[in-house]
């Protein structure tokens, strides 16, 4: 936990290799009990989740949160449908986004700051094949270009 009150609870690396992301967002989470409590634990799975706007409300799909031990009969489905809370403005703003231009949205990490669970969401195109050779090709050369330094240095 840092000084800020904020301790991250799982990151989706995934998501930023198969997608650029443009603009991140931060939202609120409507959970039950026994999920906070499994959350405090780190069983949470955000690699194949994503956001989707229905009604006018945002919600997350595919999160798994693994039941807790410890709940028995008031566990819920641990791939239940999640309610995302944020401005009415900014969801009809990324509502506009996604339907026009081809983007989605993106769970990309989840953290607890202070005593409430935030989920911080991506609003990420998609990257094609020759994108991420591209990436992955940036990356080695900036860890040669590390690696040779500190060589140097010392």
């Amino acid at each position: 936990m840092d000084k800020s009150g904020t301790k991250v609870i799982t990151v989706n690396r995934k998501a930023r290799h198969d997608y650029f992301v443009e603009e991140t967002f931060e939202c609120g989470i409507s959970l039950v009990g026994t999920e906070v409590k499994s959350l405090r634990c780190g069983t949470v799975n955000l690699k194949d989740s994503f956001c989707s706007i229905d009604d006018g409300e945002l919600y997350i799909i595919g999160m798994h949160i693994s039941p807790y031990e410890k709940g028995n009969i008031f566990n819920r489905d641990p791939l239940r449908k999640r309610k995302l809370l944020m401005h009415k403005k900014e969801i009809m703003r990324l509502f506009g986004y996604v339907k026009r231009d081809g983007y989605a949205l993106i769970p990309l990490s989840l953290y607890f700051k202070n005593s409430r669970v935030k989920v911080e969401m991506g609003l990420c195109k998609g990257k094609k094949l020759h994108d991420k050779r591209d990436a992955a090709a940036e990356r080695d050369a900036k860890r040669e270009i590390d690696r040779s330094l500190k060589e140097r240095n010392q």
